[in-house]
């Protein structure tokens, strides 16, 4: 099965690699990583092109991961019916990695967060609305979205590990062993590429949402 893991995983990639923001951003003539932020993500979109840009690219990297998702399911849930949720679970990491890192811009891509946001919904959908519930109101009363950010994939390794371990997964021993690993992968994955943000937050001096530039 490593065949199918790699599989996945380079499936997930090839999907991250369309990038939503820097695609609409050269359409209407910026690249968005040299504006704003420098991130090609749904929050450095939103400030530089506005919220038509931002919801798009939101959407894009969205459904990126899903369609990621449901590919690997569609190729391996008769070959593997044991093992297929965790293959879909590499094919969204797969998709957060093309996302952050894709090859043809340098590997300088987004953080991931609206990925992994496309990976929950399509992998372990129970656990999206206590995410979403955190991230709104993160910022709503912060204004930090880089701090809803965090406690998105935070709040997903947490709930991952309670519904494992009451059944939820439908995986047995090493399986749900390996869902438990890869799922901190993105967390992990996540605070890095934040660890500025957590520095700001940390000190004080982080962009609030409606003022100066935020990273997403």
């Amino acid at each position: 099965m490593i065949i199918a893991r790699i599989i996945s995983l380079l499936i997930g990639y090839v999907f991250g690699l369309f990038q939503t923001g820097y695609i609409y951003g050269r359409s209407k003539g910026i690249d968005i990583r040299k504006e704003g932020s420098g991130n090609a993500g749904t929050t450095n979109s939103l400030r530089v092109l506005g919220w038509k840009a931002g919801a798009i690219t939101f959407l894009g990297d969205l459904f990126k991961a899903i369609f990621a998702v449901l590919l690997v399911k569609l190729l391996f849930r008769n070959s593997y019916p044991e093992f297929v949720k965790v293959l879909e679970l590499y094919a969204g990491f797969g998709a957060v990695l093309g996302h952050n890192f894709p090859f043809y811009l340098q590997f300088k891509g987004g953080k991931g967060i609206a990925c992994t946001s496309g990976m929950i919904l399509a992998v372990l959908p129970i656990s999206a609305p206590a995410s979403l519930v955190l991230f709104i109101l993160a910022v709503a009363i912060t204004r930090y979205v880089s701090l809803g950010s965090i406690l998105v994939v935070c709040s997903y390794l947490v709930q991952v590990i309670v519904f494992g371990q009451l059944g939820y997964l439908h995986l047995e021993g090493a399986y749900r062993m390996e869902f438990y690993i890869v799922s901190a992968c993105f967390t992990v994955m996540a605070l890095w590429k934040h660890r500025e943000n957590i520095k700001r937050l940390l000190n004080g001096t982080e962009n609030r949402f409606g003022m100066k530039k935020e990273e997403n």
